[in-house]
């Protein structure tokens, strides 16, 4: 609805600048070819957003990596109050990720 007044009062802007009337046979056919090239262009940026945030997620970013190792120190810390030692846990891990990597190898 938005698409079609604001074409509607482009059209009679131009129409008036030229010192003619609105006419309605030459904005029909006008109409659904100034739709489809502005949802051309919008799905266009939504696809590049996409794709740029799909990068941008697959990369990392600075930011998130160091969140990861403040969510790491601060494991380390709960893990060293109750009285363990975190690289126990971290061999314990590395030893899971083997036995995962053998058992879909065979």
């Amino acid at each position: 609805m938005g698409q079609f007044v604001f074409q509607l009062i482009e059209v009679r802007n131009d129409a008036a600048q030229h010192g003619s009337a609105l006419d309605w046979v030459q904005f029909w056919p006008q109409f659904p070819s100034s739709t489809f090239e502005n949802w051309q262009s919008e799905f266009l940026q939504l696809v590049w957003q996409a794709v740029g945030l799909a990068l941008f997620f697959f990369w990392g970013s600075s930011q998130s990596r160091e969140g990861n190792e403040r969510v790491e120190a601060k494991l380390d810390a709960l893990l060293k109050q109750q009285g363990l030692d975190p690289t126990e846990f971290e061999i314990q891990e590395v030893r899971e990720s083997e036995k995962e990597v053998r058992g879909t190898a065979s």
